[in-house]
């Protein structure tokens, strides 16, 4: 840090942990004053405010000097390529009734020395963040919040929550995959006290991410959608995702339930041990699944080209327009989100029919590239990967067009963050591919990758087999160009392999 404005012993302490001063409690009418942020984040004023206590400000908070609104508080974040005091004056421009700063020797002269915009200097932003959408989410009492969490589908679920809960009117979700340290304080403090609902997608690729996260949330439901081998390299295991999952359910409010997926030993022995330590009241926790251990049991799944189709119980089928058969799992967590919410099923089926996924998750995308030409069928699930959404994909894939005749080709690029079991995972994943009998040509981007490539050339062809090293714009035309009217292309791999370029090489030769 440049300079200093910490006040004695509030260094490094947690937002939970800080006292909460002015505007905790206050009336969301009186919480966006300057008088009320400085009594919620405490720090020192560069810049005090022309009037006494503040004026009032416009509600909400900005982290983007491009984006920020008239009358907004300005949060300047330190990120891994910019720096959020680089971009003071913009801020200020733009219309910022109030800057944050935790480095004072990096705010403009003209603005320190001047009497417009109030500076407060925090010793934290990234907390001081935190500290504000914990304060702002003790003002939602009458808005439900819902924490969605888990190794794969979060941002699926996400969204089908969000379409279901929209029968109850107007809320606020996560947009995105805003489920980090920056995205979750974000998303609540969008959310306004009419909100009908308020919907956080958490994430975390390391121990202890999710404990910080759920102390801001408090949700009043949780659901964690299900448990694998993510980021193995931060959380070392299942039993690390495990002990990121619950996080969410040691932190729901009294009376709080939970959504979790059934078959996962880990998952219910960890459960049982956060409910039987809580002080702060009874949870429910709901099992949902296709084992007889659940307590809503999903069954009657049916997948064609128009989506998935089950049911819960002896409930109606619901159907739901996204591919794969993971995703009735997905949709029944939403399902039961609304019925706790007070949804009818009738509404609830037709807010699912409805509903449309996220961007690059099992997306479908059919490419023209000149007048008369067959489409090419692209399954785009690029935004990441790791073992289990790997095979998912691969399944998928092959429940479309595994009986066609069209050329199948998979691009597959490396699943990272699994750190020492990076090989053993790309060999599984290779095993998989062989034995689905389902692709006449695998390109395959990435160093991890090539452990795939062993265990694919035993059933494939050597010819068919292409590795192309890492992507960059020529090499996705290269791949682009190997595509012929009528394949069928899945393309999945983490987002740091950008296996998406393929796709934007493929669409932008078309004539």
């Amino acid at each position: 840090m440049n300079g200093t404005c910490i006040p004695p012993g509030e260094a490094g302490r947690r937002p939970e942990q800080q006292d909460r001063g002015g505007g905790a409690g206050a009336r969301a009418g009186e919480f966006w004053t300057c008088a009320a942020i400085s009594g919620v984040l405490g720090g020192t004023w560069i810049v005090e405010p022309a009037e006494p206590g503040g004026s009032a400000l416009a509600a909400g908070v900005s982290t983007d000097s491009r984006s920020i609104q008239k009358g907004q508080v300005f949060i300047a974040l330190h990120g891994d390529r910019l720096d959020g005091h680089d971009y003071l004056l913009q801020a200020t421009t733009g219309g910022a009734g109030l800057l944050v700063v935790d480095s004072p020797g990096k705010v403009p002269r003209e603005l320190s020395s001047g009497r417009s915009t109030p500076i407060l200097c925090v010793p934290d932003t990234g907390l001081a963040l935190l500290r504000l959408a914990a304060a702002w989410r003790r003002t939602l009492d009458g808005t439900p919040v819902v924490a969605i969490t888990g190794s794969n589908g979060k941002t699926t679920t996400t969204r089908l929550v969000e379409a279901v809960l929209s029968s109850l009117g107007p809320g606020t979700a996560s947009i995105k995959s805003f489920n980090n340290r920056v995205g979750v304080p974000l998303t609540i403090l969008r959310a306004t006290p009419s909100d009908r609902f308020l919907v956080c997608e958490v994430g975390t690729n390391a121990i202890g991410e999710i404990a910080e996260l759920a102390a801001v949330i408090e949700p009043d439901l949780t659901v964690i959608t299900s448990i694998g081998r993510e980021h193995l390299e931060g959380l070392g295991g299942i039993q690390g995702s495990v002990r990121e999952a619950v996080e969410l359910i040691r932190s729901l409010r009294p009376g709080g339930r939970a959504i979790v997926p059934t078959e996962c030993p880990e998952l219910d022995q960890a459960i049982a041990e956060v409910v039987s330590a809580r002080r702060t009241g009874p949870v429910q926790i709901l099992r949902v699944g296709t084992s007889q251990g659940a307590s809503d049991r999903i069954g009657g799944i049916a997948v064609d080209d128009d989506g998935v189709s089950f049911s819960i119980g002896d409930s109606e089928p619901f159907q739901v327009p996204l591919i794969g058969e993971h995703n009735a799992h997905n949709a029944a967590c939403a399902v039961l989100v609304g019925r706790m919410l007070g949804l009818g099923d009738q509404a609830i089926a037709g807010a699912l029919s409805q509903a449309r996924g996220a961007e690059m998750r099992l997306e479908r995308l059919r490419v023209v590239r000149a007048p008369g030409e067959a489409p090419i069928e692209v399954i785009n699930d690029a935004y990441n990967a790791n073992p289990e959404s790997m095979l998912a994909a691969i399944s998928t894939f092959k429940s479309l067009f595994g009986g066609s005749s069209r050329r199948k080709v998979a691009v597959l690029g490396d699943m990272l963050e699994l750190g020492e079991h990076g090989p053993d995972c790309h060999r599984e994943i290779g095993d998989a591919v062989a034995s689905s009998g389902a692709f006449d040509l695998c390109v395959l981007v990435g160093p991890l990758m090539m452990f795939a490539g062993e265990r694919i050339g035993k059933s494939i062809a050597p010819d068919r087999v292409v590795p192309v090293g890492l992507l960059d714009d020529k090499t996705a035309q290269r791949v682009a160009a190997m595509l012929r009217p009528g394949d069928a292309v899945l393309l999945k791999g983490s987002r740091g392999m950008g296996v998406d370029r393929v796709l934007g090489a493929l669409t932008s030769s078309k004539a």
